[in-house]
């Protein structure tokens, strides 16, 4: 029989939306649980994305999509200074090559100021090319935003879930919601493992958040996949550009950027694909082809040899054309955070500030003492100096090891993210959160140290450690046996 957890919330979804609500509930006296069907936070589109805090220019005037990305992007240096999430308030530049595109540039530009974006500025040719020289120099103009920026979205996400476990939230993964009902007043949550019960239920579940809600309201709104793919480049030419550089956006979205990472890389992407699996995110020749063909026509002198890897991301394409965050009188405790495609990652802090205040609503919260919106910082050895690399060696000797040369990471930042609230557990969310493997080499020498690790510091054996997905073990089986063992 299965056992029935009570909580006072339960969040479906571990995604940048899910994580960033759970942290904002942390301040109250509740009691919340965080349901995620993945072995990690972080694994659907908020991981797969081009890391953009966006202006708000973009969005439609009086959408919900253009009031939470401005007051999102307001947040961000906050958020990110107070959770230790790199960031890059690089500013963007929307550019344009027709006299056509110089007129969407002034409607965009429009339309920011009625969205309340702060420093947009058309220029021209020569100002855009003295501060991009490698931009073709066909380029006419271009629409700058100095609000946009980029993030480290699944370093966000992770850190937005760390602080609220820090503040007694708990995390429930490898947990896939089957079925809700409702019992005596309270929503009985049905997973793949155990049952949860609470007074609210808050549905964060991405490209299933429209299945979530048909199972405990009638069908009003329906979720479509739609596949981007990206390139993601060495940083040898990280500074091609110094800002996120746009084409002129059209029906799909917003079209090809290429922007600095907040890691110094340069990222490439993304196209749009309408498909029909909701995790269908495999990359395909004619996509990767299409999007680098895009690119060439910002950066022509684009080296393809630069490329470190390539991956896809599934954007939640909402029926409605918005995002969909929302109670229901006739379902109190229920809330809708669905259909959060871009700007979603810019958005999720004031979406869950939104959801904050639909729950005071419908019941009272009394705010949790001795509250802090911080979480302890992560030591980066490659970024300290001399002087804080030796008092961090003195500390702790594991400083001393560096396991991934690529990226300059130790083995005590290692240890350190595998012990943290919401820690890491595989091969990848490692990398996630130490950006071990994500160099050059792609993990290619450092992955059977850090294998070593997570087998020593979990108390599991090495064949037991997986790259991502339980379907991904590393170890089969030993290929020689030692003598006298076998």
């Amino acid at each position: 029989m299965k056992k029935t957890n009570k909580y006072d919330l339960i969040i479906i979804g571990g995604g940048i939306s899910g994580t960033a609500i759970a942290s904002a509930l942390s301040a109250y006296n509740l009691s919340i649980c965080l349901l995620e069907k993945s072995n990690d936070l972080s694994n659907g589109a908020s991981k797969a994305n081009s890391g953009i805090v966006h202006g708000g220019y973009d969005a439609e005037s009086g959408t919900l999509m253009a009031k939470f990305n401005v007051r999102g992007n307001e947040m961000y240096p906050d958020i990110c200074q107070k959770l230790d999430v790199p960031f890059s308030p690089c500013g963007s530049y929307v550019i344009a090559f027709t006299d056509a595109e110089i007129k969407t540039l002034e409607e965009l530009k429009k339309r920011g100021k009625i969205n309340n974006v702060p420093g947009l500025k058309i220029l021209d040719r020569d100002e855009v090319l003295k501060q991009e020289p490698n931009l073709n120099p066909e380029v006419k103009g271009a629409l700058f935003s100095k609000t946009a920026g980029v993030v480290s979205p699944y370093e966000l996400c992770i850190a937005f879930m760390e602080h609220a476990m820090d503040h007694g939230a708990e995390l429930k993964l490898e947990h896939e919601v089957r079925d809700i009902n409702l019992q005596d007043g309270k929503f009985l949550v049905k997973t793949n493992k155990d049952d949860f019960e609470a007074a609210s239920v808050i549905n964060a579940a991405g490209v299933y958040a429209d299945k979530v809600h048909n199972m405990v309201l009638e069908p009003t709104f329906k979720i479509d996949p739609r596949r981007g793919e990206y390139f993601l480049m060495d940083k040898y030419i990280g500074d091609s550009v110094k800002h996120v550089i746009f084409q002129c956006p059209n029906e799909m979205g917003k079209g090809v950027l290429i922007a600095p990472t907040a890691h110094e890389n340069l990222i490439i992407g993304p196209n749009a694909e309408d498909i029909q699996e909701k995790e269908a995110n495999e990359t395909t020749f004619s996509g990767l082809n299409d999007v680098w063909s895009a690119a060439l026509k910002t950066l022509p002198e684009l080296n393809r040899s630069m490329t470190i890897t390539t991956f896809s991301g599934i954007r939640a394409q909402a029926s409605t054309g918005d995002f969909i965050v929302c109670d229901y009188p006739e379902l109190p405790g229920f809330i809708d955070v669905a259909g959060i495609k871009s700007p979603g990652l810019t958005a999720a802090p004031a979406i869950a500030e939104y959801v904050v205040e639909l729950l005071k609503k419908q019941q009272e919260l009394t705010e949790r003492k001795n509250f802090t919106f911080s979480r302890r910082k992560q030591i980066r050895f490659h970024t300290l100096s001399h002087k804080e690399r030796a008092k961090a060696l003195k500390k702790d000797p594991n400083f001393g090891r560096i396991i991934c040369r690529c990226e300059g990471v130790t083995e005590a930042e290692i240890i350190d993210v595998i012990h943290r609230n919401a820690g890491a557990r595989t091969l990848d969310s490692v990398k996630r959160r130490t950006r071990s493997g994500g160099g050059r080499c792609q993990g290619g020498f450092c992955s059977p140290k850090i294998i070593e690790i997570l087998a020593r510091e979990l108390g599991i054996s090495q064949d037991e450690v997986l790259k991502d997905s339980s379907a991904s073990r590393i170890i089969i089986d030993q290929t020689k046996k030692e003598a006298g063992n076998d």
